[in-house]
């Protein structure tokens, strides 16, 4: 069984019936930045409010990978995951590293 470290922000989430760790880590915030060109927190908060298809995948990648789910990021693309699933994934990891 797949264990949280929620003092560290991390949350289990169900991605293409397996359960994975997300945490949304500094690293993976600055992985973003870079993904959409931006600099800053305010400009990555204005623009992952309007996420498409394929920034979605990007953003869960980033958090999988700073849960530590390095594979599993990779293999996203061959992943088949529910559209609702991914972004209740992106929210609970936002959610969790708030609460952390």
């Amino acid at each position: 069984m797949i264990a949280a470290n929620h003092a560290r922000g991390e949350v289990i989430q169900d991605l293409g019936g397996q359960p994975r760790r997300l945490c949304l880590t500094l690293g993976a915030l600055a992985e973003l930045e870079t993904a959409f060109g931006l600099e800053g927190w305010e400009a990555l908060s204005e623009r992952l409010r309007r996420l498409s298809a394929k920034d979605l995948i990007l953003v869960l990648a980033a958090l999988l990978r700073g849960g530590g789910e390095m594979e599993a990021a990779e293999r996203l693309d061959q992943t088949p995951i529910d559209f609702r699933q991914a972004a209740n994934a992106v929210a609970a990891a936002f959610v969790a590293a708030g609460e952390a």
